[in-house]
């Protein structure tokens, strides 16, 4: 501490005993409270409990709060926004140090702790109407800031009993000029800044004791209210309040009254040094929406930035630090297929079972400075969302279950039609004719899927929408099921998890538990309580036609063949190819995935075909769950309440509508859905021995799926394997009779090119004849 003397900066120290004290409590409560019989036993009473005030450390209440990975060792974050540093007498300049006794506690030098003078007077004054007026001493506020943090709201005459007996036993173990340093080392200051230098630092970009007197005073005056008074939020407020401060400087004899008035015809210049994001130590974007879910006034815990920053907590969070790497890995390798475009993707995943976020990518680097970011594009933190394109179709097909429409209902899937206010085509206008819900599901079919959302209502389309986890504003038009509306991957990967997990949902959570200080267990989310939002046979339902999605539809790119492990999802692209997505999930995890431009500069010719979403799904969860036992996704007892030849002549729901273009199955599956899925590399390609069999469609698809599948599959790889025989009596089989029986038109059409072209391929010259007959015969039915 420096030794710098200031006229009457000593005082007096006191020798009181503890009955003398209590003496003093004691006339400072009979002046409050007149007439209070006992006065000296109930002081007694209330200071029973008192922190351990001879210990100098109780007085540095500002610990950090430290954030831990799921792990319990990995640290995220140190959180200490009180922006500290302690300084000593001589590094403070002279017109602080006593303009903040000419305003704060003009007697400090001459109490003892309490200022009974002072607490008359305010007494007198508040009882005779005039301004309100506080008596707190410098040392009862340092008390109050420190030691009795924790009862700073309670506004009791108790509180204030205690507050002035520690102030009273303060007084005793520290010289003046000790508590005052220590005051102005820990007062608040606003704006994040705690402590003198701290707040010189961050107003004016100064040292302490550089201070001119028009800054000195300003500095001074905050503390009293330190938002209300804050230069940088009410600079008006801050004027004001300054002036008072000179005021009282001037009838101190601090300075002169033209020194004071010369100042109060300047205004303040601030020279910010506003500080860095600090604290977050890894995973930027996953660890500030953690802080700022502690800190959301509106959210779940709602703690106060002083708790949260200054509290000590230790916090466990959900981060699978494992996943959150493959995760970055998967996510990292696509954005290097963008070929230089400021393309970037973002990933949540959550667990469907307890609502967990496992992992969260957002690219660019976080941070406040030049080419950085704070805009989190997996929350929508600092931003919005985005379009999500085809894999809002999920909530309307949820919702056609609810109501009673059988995915195996036909549907018009034509190229083109114009609704009021409203023209709707197929990406590449190709014509997908009448075929199954499931199936226009499967090849993200525009003018299918408008149909059914408008016999539906838009409305139980953003109610599905709603009840499984999105929380965004929806606009209840037609267009809803397109995917127009924003949202964002943690939203879609919550919505997600509630089909994965049966219907139940969990709202997503990112900390596990909270400990405070003291070691006591504050938050326990353990055992998170679901709530079912749909019925299990409806989540069901809906979930076999999204596993069709990923084995034969335009998701195949995001398949575990691997693994063996079952999936669904569902793609989407936005206007312009703006936005991509892919949805999908596991019995283990819900996962959603962006990629785009956030600042729509880039359009599709930035988004080639082989740059999906979807393989971002299969190169991170073919490492996440690799080693892990396959799951298989729940299991209803009955299947839902369908509505028996549901028919809606309408919207052309129910009927034959049309064969659709003999080629659409032909066309390249970026010109047929706009979602341009990779191809799977051959080593994932799924063995003949265990075949995932795609979701049931209609009769016409099934005929077409066995013929294609089976014709091509075993007779192709039986044929090559064992040359000829097998392979095109399989294939032949298989795909004409099945293709030609069954399925019909679009079944034999569907078989035939399949069972054809595959087993012939795949079989080689002995096996490939057969297997062209198998074409034949199935394309004939």
């Amino acid at each position: 501490m420096g030794s710098r003397a200031i006229k009457g900066r000593k005082g007096t120290r006191t020798s009181n005993k503890k009955t003398g004290v209590l003496m003093a409590l004691a006339v400072v409560v009979a002046v409050v409270v007149a007439g209070v019989a006992g006065v000296i036993g109930l002081c007694t009473a209330w200071i029973e409990d008192l922190p351990d005030y001879a210990n100098a450390d109780a007085y540095n209440t500002a610990k950090p709060t430290v954030v831990y990975a799921s792990d319990g060792t990995t640290v995220l974050a140190e959180f200490q926004l009180e922006n500290r540093q302690p300084v000593t007498l001589d590094e403070v300049s002279e017109l602080v140090l006593k303009g903040t006794v000419a305003t704060e506690d003009e007697r400090f030098y001459t109490h003892n702790g309490v200022d009974i003078l002072g607490i008359g007077r305010a007494l007198v004054n508040n009882l005779a109407g005039g301004q309100l007026e506080g008596a707190s001493t410098i040392t009862q506020q340092f008390v109050r800031n420190t030691i009795l943090a924790d009862e700073m709201n309670d506004i009791s005459l108790k509180r204030k009993v205690r507050e002035a007996y520690i102030s009273l036993k303060l007084e005793e173990q520290y010289e003046k000029d000790e508590i005052l340093l220590m005051y102005l080392n820990t007062i608040n200051y606003g704006a994040g800044a705690y402590g003198i230098q701290a707040a010189a630092q961050r107003y004016f970009s100064k040292n302490a004791n550089e201070l001119t007197l028009n800054e000195a005073a300003t500095l001074i005056g905050i503390p009293q209210s330190p938002t209300y008074n804050d230069p940088t939020r009410n600079m008006e407020n801050a004027v004001k309040r300054r002036n008072t401060v000179l005021d009282r400087m001037v009838s101190n004899n601090v300075v002169t009254q033209e020194e004071a008035d010369a100042v109060k015809a300047e205004p303040i210049t601030l020279n910010e040094k506003v500080p860095s994001q600090s604290g977050i130590l890894a995973y930027p974007y996953f660890t500030s929406y953690v802080r700022n879910q502690l800190t959301d006034p509106n959210g779940k815990y709602a703690y106060s930035t002083a708790e949260v920053f200054k509290g000590g907590l230790t916090v466990y969070t959900t981060l699978d630090v494992t996943m959150q790497g493959y995760a970055e890995e998967a996510c990292e390798k696509k954005k290097k297929q963008a070929g230089g475009d400021p393309f970037e993707v973002a990933l949540v995943a959550i667990d469907p079972d307890n609502g967990y976020i496992k992992a969260m990518v957002s690219q660019g680097e976080y941070g406040e400075g030049e080419g950085q970011t704070m805009v989190n594009m997996a929350t929508g933190e600092g931003g919005s969302g985005r379009q999500a394109g085809s894999s809002f179709k999920t909530f309307t097909l949820a919702a056609a279950i609810e109501e009673g429409i059988d995915p195996e209902t036909k549907i018009d899937a034509g190229r083109q039609e114009k609704f009021p206010g409203w023209d709707v085509h197929n990406i590449g206008y190709a014509d997908y004719g009448t075929r199954s819900i499931a199936s226009a599901f499967a090849v993200s079919s525009n003018t299918a899927f408008a149909r059914l959302c408008l016999s539906l209502g838009p409305d139980k389309v953003a109610d599905m929408a709603h009840k499984l986890g999105i929380t965004s504003p929806l606009e209840e038009v037609g267009s809803i099921t397109l995917g127009t509306s924003l949202v964002t991957p943690l939203e879609m990967a919550d919505a997600y998890a509630t089909l994965a997990n049966g219907g139940v949902h969990y709202d997503p959570e990112c900390i596990e538990r909270v400990v405070d200080r003291n070691g006591k267990v504050i938050v326990d989310n353990s055992n998170p309580q679901g709530e079912r939002v749909i019925d299990q046979e409806v989540a069901v339902a809906t979930i076999e036609v999204m596993k069709g999605v990923v084995t034969s539809g335009t998701g195949r790119a995001a398949a575990l063949w691997s693994l063996g492990q079952e999936a669904g999802g569902k793609t989407g692209t936005a206007d312009d190819y703006k936005d991509n997505w892919f949805c999908g999930i596991t019995p283990q995890l819900s996962v959603a995935i962006w990629l785009g431009d956030r600042a729509d500069i880039t359009k599709a010719k930035s988004i080639p075909g082989g740059v999906s979403a979807a393989s971002v799904f299969s190169d991170f969860l073919g490492k996440a769950l690799k080693g892990q036992q396959t799951e298989k996704f729940p299991k209803a007892d009955k299947k839902p309440d369908y509505i028996k030849d549901f028919r809606d002549e309408e919207y052309h729901i129910g009927g034959n509508y049309g064969k659709g273009d003999d080629d659409a199955e032909k066309q390249g599956e970026a010109a047929q859905t706009g979602e341009a899925p990779d191809t799977p590399p051959a080593t994932t390609t799924p063995p003949a021995t265990q075949p995932i069999t795609p979701p049931a469609t209609d009769p016409g698809n099934t005929g077409g799926n066995a013929g294609g599948n089976q014709g091509g599959n075993q007779g192709g790889n039986q044929g090559g394997n064992t040359g000829g025989n097998p392979g095109g009596n399989t294939g032949g089989n298989t795909g004409g009779n099945t293709g030609g029986n069954t399925g019909g038109n679009t079944g034999g059409n569907t078989g035939g090119n399949q069972g054809g072209n595959t087993g012939g391929n795949t079989g080689g010259n002995t096996g490939g004849n057969p297997g062209t007959i198998s074409g034949n015969q199935g394309r004939a039915a």
